[in-house]
């Protein structure tokens, strides 16, 4: 029978909470498609991450594993596990599960009932419900300005780590991109709009869990790498045929 759900989790350095979260979100996701298969990716960990991995995976049939020594980036992780998928429909989630899996539940069943390609968690969503610091909302705010500015996408959203795919239509935009790091979600949503895919979004709950090792994630550094890339994959897809 075809796995109706592959849920893509990429991971670095994750090994004091990979176990439990792999385990974790595949019981909920469980709870309502009972045709899933989790995909995690280990991108390069230079900690115990992959034998975590590993450690779930032999409780629980439903996680697969794929593992690479060099660190590539999140962008590189995640299209490396969609093209793996031989579902339906693919998701991608963060493997800290600061958005809590059984959201996937409300995309799967917006992207079945109204034919979206694309189904993305939004933390600009009215209906959003945010539990994080106060400097990470104006980001949020600034970037979407800034891409909205040279994409003129019809979201809000890019870079929520929670989305769901129609599998077909979307391993082509996989196959196209060239991002490996924090912009390959831009340029996911760019390509798939040239594509013409049609999209959606929903609101998002997010329960930040923030502490010393994860603050150090997103860098002052990393925001304006992010505008700089952003930049010149504007430029590049400028000429995408």
């Amino acid at each position: 029978m075809r796995v109706e759900l592959a849920v893509v989790m990429p991971a670095y350095n994750e090994g004091n909470r990979i176990y439990e979260n792999l385990l974790t979100a595949a019981n909920v996701i469980g709870q309502f498609c009972p045709s899933f298969r989790i995909i995690a990716v280990n991108d390069g960990s230079t900690d115990n991450t992959e034998a975590q991995m590993r450690r779930a995976a032999a409780e629980n049939s439903r996680i697969g594993i794929i593992s690479y020594e060099k660190n590539r980036g999140k962008g590189y992780a995640i299209r490396r596990g969609m093209s793996a998928s031989k579902a339906q429909y693919t998701a991608f989630l963060d493997a800290d599960l600061d958005l809590p899996p059984e959201q996937l539940e409300d995309y799967l069943s917006v992207a079945e009932q109204e034919k979206k390609d694309i189904v993305l968690g939004s933390k600009l969503h009215p209906g959003s419900n945010l539990e994080y610091p106060f400097y990470r909302k104006v980001m949020t705010m600034g970037y979407y300005l800034y891409l909205k500015l040279l994409f003129h996408l019809p979201i809000r959203d890019t870079q929520t780590g929670i989305k769901l795919f129609r599998t077909d239509a979307i391993l082509p935009v996989v196959q196209a991109m060239r991002s490996d790091r924090f912009c390959f979600d831009i340029e996911m949503l760019a390509l798939a709009k040239k594509r013409g895919l049609s999209m959606e979004e929903r609101p998002v709950v997010v329960r930040y869990h923030g502490d010393g090792e994860r603050k150090t994630k997103i860098r002052l550094r990393t925001v304006f790498d992010m505008f700089f890339e952003s930049f010149r994959i504007w430029r590049r897809l400028s000429t995408y045929e």
